[in-house]
């Protein structure tokens, strides 16, 4: 129950709000300086959390090093591109595109991790959840779209999926505190460096919904989130985690119906059942497997 606990507040809560708050913070900021404020507050809370906890943190060899690389090309890089891609497509569709991430993940991790093989019931299990996002969004099928902001997001689910590859097989059982605030402070110094020079002069937000934007997006979709992301990933592998990206269409949709009373169509009842259903033959296995948390190190 905790597990599927975390996989909600991650597809839900901490991520499937983002493309919304990132929507709204690039009405002020551009996309480097964007994820440079959010990973200031990502990083500020993950410091705190280490020091309530008291944790012995590394900060040498593969254990530091490493997730330092990996905040480059598994948060910096790609939320900056998933800024970019916002400014010229629609949130909505950017969230749908998004949800290619679980299929390159699955396809990389037949090749790269010997325990988790490419299964009929994975295949089906993509096909079901892909095709729901798309019945999610049918609204916006048939709209001109544009080739390179498509290609950007396309390009950011592609580095999250080699990024969750690779922390999966050289990081597995290490600590998600330990894994967590060097991928945060990696990711930091590199787009941080990159908004100074790209986005010159480093813009400071004043409007207040960019600070709630930038608060949220980096509290609660990059400190807690990616301390949950590790959690997650050490218990379940890189493919059935990767199945979060599926919940953020609907996740979208159902904000949009809420706060911005928009009107509840057959396609979303039936995406979201279809998505549903996609998580569910992913997670299918025989009752004979029985797999067991990996041991946390660090």
């Amino acid at each position: 129950m905790r597990q599927w606990l975390v996989f909600l507040y991650l597809g839900c809560l901490a991520w499937g709000t983002s493309f919304l708050w990132i929507k709204l913070a690039l009405r002020e900021l551009g996309p480097m300086t964007m994820v440079s404020w959010r990973l200031m507050f990502g990083l500020a809370i993950t410091w705190v959390i280490v020091k309530i906890k008291k944790f012995p943190l590394k900060w040498s060899g593969i254990e530091f090093w490493l997730p330092m690389f990996l905040g480059v090309i598994s948060v910096a890089v790609p939320i900056s591109l998933i800024g970019f891609a916002e400014t010229r497509i629609d949130s909505g569709l950017a969230g749908v595109l998004n949800a290619t991430m679980p299929l390159w993940t699955m396809v990389l991790a037949h090749f790269a991790l010997h325990d988790e093989p490419f299964t009929i019931p994975k295949l089906f299990g993509l096909f079901a959840g892909i095709a729901g996002v798309f019945v999610l969004m049918n609204p916006d099928i048939g709209k001109a779209r544009d080739v390179i902001g498509q290609g950007a997001m396309l390009v950011a689910t592609l580095l999250y999926a080699i990024s969750t590859i690779t922390q999966r097989k050289y990081l597995r059982g290490l600590h998600p505190l330990q894994s967590g605030l060097p991928l945060i402070l990696g990711g930091l110094i590199f787009i941080g460096i990159a908004a100074a020079v790209f986005e010159a002069p480093f813009k400071i937000p004043q409007e207040p919904l960019t600070w709630l934007a930038c608060a949220w997006m980096g509290i609660l979709g990059m400190g807690i989130s990616t301390l949950a992301w590790f959690y997650l990933l050490n218990r379940w592998g890189a493919s059935r985690t990767s199945l979060t990206t599926f919940l953020f269409p609907p996740s979208a949709v159902l904000l949009g119906v809420i706060f911005l009373d928009e009107p509840l169509h057959w396609d979303i009842v039936l995406g979201g059942g279809m998505i549903i259903a996609g998580i569910a033959l992913v997670n299918w296995r025989r009752a004979s497997v029985n797999q067991g948390p990996t041991p946390l190190k660090g």
